[in-house]
Formats: structure tokens, C-alpha cells, sequence
């Protein structure tokens, strides 16, 4: 009777611990699921990735793009059998089944000749909401694999002009479908117009760097191979030091690759300067670096001091008989590394400043205004030039820029 008994309590307390086992998988599945979002939410997020992994293969457009890798996340998007995209030429690609190419460009050359949505299909469209374009397709266009697929054309237009078709494939076309390729064909000329926009950046950051090079030619190079000149009788091994200096100044100022470089970078090839302008200037000019050793890895836009350097030079000490000093300093402030360039020299009417920066006004401050143009577009106005200056009390330029920048790398100059 007592063993029976035992029996029973061991029996009880063994089936309590598999039922608190359970219960605790149950709750901790249970929290997981709750982790991972309501059903609304976790649709969102995968129709945020879908979305995401699409437009990275739209940016390029349909000629530099991955149309193919695009048709497969937007198939997924929208939930059809069958999608295709098309430019005006013809289709692109087919993603869900090889045999709809056929009927895609028929559907794809309705779009494309009305410019508007077009609704193909063996049946009508049943809702009260209206459908644009609504017609029929032979069934045979579409393959013998199955039954005859509709489908739903709905126009690229990127800056007001239609470059491309998406057509999506069902095997009944409902209002939800035609409204979300509609919806999916402006969302791919959006990405098609932020491709061309990044395309003009690029081609405007080009310009501006070309305008700088153009500045430079000119005037310094003619002046340091002058001062270079005048050492080869008299200083031969000053001369040598200053044809590498020249090499070096050359090889950073126009080179390729890259808008961006680092503040250490750009302050070497601000010391060549410095040394080929010494030797015109000689005891005229002196130059003090105040550099904190921190702020030297900053990512800063390639050629934005070397310039202002120049112009400190060129406009400030120039006109003055005696020179003078330009100090060069760098500061972390935290979020942000403060550069400046200040000098001793003539300076000008705060007025006149005003006018150089202004866009349209030709001026030989060429170098002042265009660094001042590259850091509004791409740091924003509230990261404009910041520059002091009066008449006989020199000038003060300083620029901030965020320590923070994972969308700019820098690329080191190749070449010997």
C-alpha cells in the first residue's frame, strides 16, 4: 500500500514537471512571436526587404541595372504567377515563367502606345472600382502550360516620359493587383530617377574638381616651376627637394579616384604647396599647423583646404609687400572636426565677400566659392564656409565636417 502510494506521488510530481516543461516552451514561443512583430508588422518588414533588394538593381536603370534580380523581388512584391519588365525596345526580363514573353510584349506595346495601364485578360475584372484600359488576349500568347494567364501593363515614367513597362501575370486579374503594379511601376521610376540623379551628382562633383584643376594650372604651376628655376644654378639640391615636392602636389591634386580623402592626406599635399610657394615668397611667408592628432583620419571632401591655403596665399599675403602668417588648425569638437585657415593679410569688405560667394558672379576666388559649393551639397547649408574678414584685418575660413560619414570612403591615389 505505501509503494502504491509512492507510486502515485512520483507519478503526480513527474506529470507537474512535463506540464511546467511545456508550459515554459509554450510562453517562451509564445514571446518569440511576439519579438518578431504582429503579422501587420512582419508584412511590412517584408515588404520593406522586397522593396530594398529591388532597388539596389533599379538604380542603374534598365541598361546598367539587373532587371532580371529586380523582376524577382518585385514578382514576390506583388504576389504574382508571372512578371516581366520592358523597355521600349522589348522585354528586359521574365521572372516566375519562361512562357509569357509573347503575351508580356503584347501587353507591354498597349502600355507603351496609349501610355496608360492596360488590363488583359480571359475574364472581366470584378469590382465596382474601375480598371483603365481594360481588354482581352489570346489565351495561346501566353503558352499551352495551364490555363490562359490575365495581366496587368502598368507604365515607367521617369521626369515625364515613359522608358519601361511592368507586367504582372495572373491567373485572374483583380483591382488590388492592378492598383499595386501600378503603384510598384511609379516606385521603379522613382528608383530610375534617383540612379539619374546620383548619375548628375557624380558628373556636377566631376565639374566642380575639373573647375579647382583648372585654377591651379595656370597660376601655380607657372609660378613654382619658375621658383624652381631659380634654384638650379644656385641650390641644386633645393631645387631636387622642390621638383618632388611639385611631384607630389601634381600627383594628389589631380588624380582620379575619389571625391573624398582624409584631413592627413590633403595637409601633405598642403605642405608640398606650402614648400613650392616658399621658395617664391621665402621669409614673406610662414605657415603654422595647429593639428589635433585626432582630427587627422577625418573624411573630408578632396581638395577643401589646399584651396583656401591658396587663396590665403594668393589674396591675402600677396598684395602685401612684408607677406605675412597663414595658421592652419584642425579641432575636435565631437561630432564634428573644425578646420580652419586664417591669415594675416589684407582681407576685404565683408560686403565684397558676399559678392565672390554668390553664384553667377565671376570672380577669381574661384577656389573660396567652389569648396564653398561642395560642402552645402553634400553636407547640407548649414555646413556652408564660415569666413571673417575685413579690410587690413585679415581672414578667418572655417568649415565643419561630421566625423561621421559610412556613405563616403576615400580612395588613395594610384600612379607614380
Amino acid at each position: 500500500m505505501i509503494g502504491d502510494a509512492w507510486l502515485s506521488v512520483l507519478a503526480g510530481v513527474g506529470i507537474g514537471i512535463v506540464l511546467t516543461l511545456v508550459l515554459q516552451v509554450v510562453w517562451r514561443l509564445a514571446r518569440g512571436s511576439r519579438d518578431l512583430g504582429s503579422d501587420a508588422e512582419r508584412a511590412t518588414f517584408r515588404t520593406l526587404s522586397l522593396a530594398s533588394r529591388a532597388a539596389v538593381h533599379l538604380r542603374g536603370g534598365l541598361d546598367s541595372g539587373d532587371p532580371q534580380r529586380a523582376a524577382r523581388a518585385l514578382r514576390s512584391l506583388l504576389g504574382s504567377d508571372a512578371i516581366a519588365i520592358a523597355d521600349l525596345s522589348g522585354i528586359r526580363s521574365v521572372e516566375g515563367r519562361s512562357d509569357v514573353t509573347d503575351a508580356a510584349w503584347q501587353v507591354a506595346s498597349s502600355v507603351i502606345a496609349t501610355g496608360r495601364r492596360q488590363v488583359f485578360g480571359t475574364t472581366r475584372v470584378d469590382s465596382a472600382d474601375p480598371v483603365d484600359g481594360m481588354d482581352e488576349f489570346d489565351g495561346s500568347a501566353a503558352g499551352t502550360v495551364g490555363a490562359p494567364l490575365a495581366a496587368v501593363g502598368a507604365p515607367i515614367v521617369v521626369n515625364g516620359r515613359l522608358v519601361g513597362v511592368i507586367v504582372a501575370f495572373a491567373d485572374r486579374v483583380r483591382p488590388p493587383l492592378v492598383r499595386a503594379t501600378a503603384e510598384v511601376a511609379h516606385w521603379c521610376g522613382r528608383q530610375f530617377e534617383l540612379g539619374e540623379l546620383e548619375t548628375s551628382r557624380t558628373a556636377l562633383a566631376e565639374a566642380e574638381l575639373r573647375a579647382l584643376r583648372a585654377q591651379i594650372s595656370p597660376h601655380f604651376i607657372y609660378n613654382a616651376l619658375g621658383a624652381i628655376a631659380s634654384y638650379i644654378s644656385t641650390d641644386p639640391e633645393r631645387a631636387k627637394d622642390l621638383v618632388l615636392d611639385f611631384a607630389d602636389f601634381a600627383r594628389y591634386s589631380f588624380r582620379r579616384e575619389g571625391e573624398f580623402s582624409t584631413l592627413a592626406e590633403e595637409l601633405r599635399s598642403v605642405h608640398a604647396y606650402v614648400e613650392l610657394e616658399q621658395a617664391r615668397f621665402e621669409e614673406r611667408l610662414a605657415v603654422t599647423l595647429r593639428i589635433e592628432p585626432e582630427t587627422l583620419a577625418t573624411v573630408i571632401p578632396f581638395l577643401s583646404v589646399q584651396p583656401l591655403v591658396e587663396n590665403a596665399v594668393r589674396h591675402g599675403l600677396e598684395p602685401r609687400e612684408e607677406g605675412g602668417t597663414i595658421v592652419i588648425a584642425a579641432h575636435d569638437d565631437g561630432t564634428h572636426t573644425e578646420i580652419t585657415v586664417e591669415d594675416d593679410g589684407v582681407g576685404m569688405p565683408p560686403a565684397e565677400l558676399r559678392t565672390l560667394l554668390t553664384a553667377g558672379v565671376r570672380t577669381d576666388h574661384v577656389g573660396l566659392r567652389n569648396v564653398d559649393s561642395r560642402l552645402r551639397r553634400i553636407y547640407g547649408d548649414d555646413h556652408a564656409l564660415v569666413v571673417e574678414t575685413n579690410p587690413d584685418a585679415g581672414t578667418l575660413v572655417r568649415m565643419r565636417i561630421p566625423k561621421s560619414q559610412p556613405f563616403h570612403e576615400t580612395e588613395r591615389p594610384t600612379g607614380g
